[in-house]
């Protein structure tokens, strides 16, 4: 019996072992990835802010395309207020009022097309954006995973550390001792005994006269048989 638990206990200890050595290279592995990630996330979040600023710049490069077309018609309109009131020739206010709406168009065409870019901005802004958002939430959860591994490696290593204090107990031979133990004890009881009985082989009459007189000393049973003869009527001798 004690075998075979010796034999449990090193198969024990072995998985263990092999416990703690899966268990070490992924931690380090995924210590070392999350590093990785964070490093990734890091570059990630610069580059999203790059171009979410460019993104800002085309928005606000577009409506000063508009304003200077709304502004441009506004001047034509003027010019030719202009030449209504008779405040202008004509000639000069339609060839003014024609240039500030060419003005205007060119402008009208900027906007359009940084309006396109940024668009075009906006949207990668927004995929990129994306790809933040889900690399946060895998670093969390191999985190969260990275916790849970370590406290694995923990739970192994003690149960190698107890396994090994288990495997190292020798069994047989605590059991052979305590059986020596008990075979020495019997014997000396034994020899106690033994010593008694020649104790009392050797004892003399007189011993035993001395013994009798010693012992017989009136105890409270013989006043309680007395007083249950006289309660009797029997005569006490």
């Amino acid at each position: 019996m004690a075998g075979f638990f010796s034999r449990l206990f090193k198969v024990a200890e072995a998985n263990a072992h092999a416990a703690v050595d899966h268990l070490e290279d992924p931690i380090k592995m995924t210590e070392q990835g999350i590093r990785d990630l964070k490093r990734n996330l890091q570059a990630a979040m610069v580059s999203l802010a790059q171009v979410k600023s460019l993104a800002i710049r085309l928005h606000k490069e577009g409506d000063d395309h508009k304003k200077r077309a709304a502004e441009y018609e506004r001047k034509a309109m003027l010019l030719l207020k202009r030449m209504e009131s008779g405040e202008m020739q004509a000639a000069d206010a339609e060839r003014l009022a024609t240039a500030a709406l060419e003005k205007k168009e060119d402008a009208v065409r900027l906007a359009a097309r940084v309006n396109g870019d940024h668009q075009t901005q906006q949207r990668m802004a927004d995929q990129l954006q994306a790809k933040v958002d889900d690399l946060k939430r895998k670093i969390a959860r191999y985190e969260n995973d990275l916790v849970t591994l370590r406290a694995r490696a923990r739970t192994a290593s003690s149960m190698r550390k107890i396994n090994q204090q288990l495997a190292g107990v020798d069994a047989s031979g605590t059991v052979a001792m305590l059986e020596k133990m008990k075979h020495k004890v019997e014997e000396e009881e034994s020899l106690a005994e033994a010593y008694d009985q020649l104790n009392d082989v050797g004892r003399s009459v007189d011993d035993d006269i001395d013994k009798a007189l010693t012992t017989s000393s009136p105890s409270a049973a013989a006043d309680s048989l007395a007083a249950l003869k006289q309660k009797m009527g029997i005569a006490t001798a």
